[in-house]
């Protein structure tokens, strides 16, 4: 039997996935879906500047712990979405964690292509510290965030002491069998759509490069990960080969598949996807594990 809310998202999307769009259909595509997005009851958000770039600091109204901070890189295929997109997931986790979340507004392109994202990523960290801090990531933000925890450890940096990792973008080859696989399950994404968006964030560098498909990286050495994802993702290889790959460098990893589930379900109203409030206090629950210990 399908699931109820998966049956009303499948109906609202219809086939716009299919549609050929452009960037800029694809940026007002993502606002009229998900508009500036309010805060949760009970989280302050504060306008700041971070790396040199906008972003937000979102904190539970009684006051976060000490010393402890989650960054959040925000998904949107590398060239669309901001902290205002996603400001409700953030802010759920503010409160399922206790910790300060900061949301950056990262560089996208076609306009400031890769590495400008992540060079925002690594300088927003570096200023964070000496902070515990944890970064967490969805779709092409999961990407960006695994990326930057690259990046830190080959330069011999600080560590994040955890990834949250959901629905990550970690191959921008789109050559996984999921791809073939979820193409009828997913109703959000398909190769041809990730492949347009690659292309304007790589503007002609090679999609293979690790710190742009950081599941071509090494991973020895990355700090304890969780990682969710739908079992009707055409990204679901990213995930799960991902997970076997950071559990043969010896990375702590949790990874859980969410059966029907499609990508970055936790963002979705959980009285549509009461999945969606499941995955947010368990990954609350890894998060404030680490953020504390």
């Amino acid at each position: 039997m399908t699931h109820p809310g998966i049956a009303i998202v499948r109906d609202l999307l219809g086939d716009s996935r299919l549609q050929p769009s452009s960037i800029e259909e694809r940026r007002a595509g993502l606002e009229a879906m998900t508009g500036a997005q309010p805060a949760p009851e009970g989280v302050v958000v504060e306008v700041i500047e971070l790396a040199g770039r906008p972003a937000e600091r979102l904190i539970p109204a009684h006051g976060a712990i000490d010393d402890a901070v989650l960054l959040y890189l925000h998904g949107g295929g590398y060239v669309s979405g901001s902290p205002q997109t996603h400001r409700t997931y953030a802010g759920n986790l503010a409160l399922g964690t206790g910790a300060a979340v900061v949301t950056l507004d990262y560089r996208l392109g076609p306009e400031d292509p890769f590495p400008a994202g992540l060079n925002d990523a690594l300088l927003a960290f570096d200023q964070l510290a000496p902070a515990r801090v944890a970064i967490a990531g969805d779709s092409a933000g999961g990407g960006l965030t695994l990326a930057t925890a690259v990046a830190l450890r080959d330069r011999g940096a600080a560590m994040p002491v955890a990834l949250l990792l959901v629905s990550p973008w970690t191959d921008l080859t789109q050559s996984a069998p999921s791809y073939e696989a979820k193409a009828d399950e997913d109703p959000m994404l398909t190769a041809e759509s990730l492949t347009q968006m690659a292309e304007a964030y790589l503007a002609g560098a090679d999609p293979r490069t690790e710190l742009a498909s950081p599941l071509r990286a090494d991973h020895a050495g990355l700090p304890p990960t969780r990682i969710d994802v739908g079992s009707a993702e055409v990204l679901l290889d990213d995930s799960t080969v991902l997970a076997d790959r950071l559990r043969a460098a010896g990375v702590p990893v949790e990874l859980q598949v969410w059966d029907e589930m499609i990508h970055v379900f936790p963002a979705f109203p959980p009285d549509l996807l009461p999945e969606a409030a499941e995955a947010i206090a368990l990954q609350s629950a890894f998060l404030a594990q680490h953020l504390t210990g």
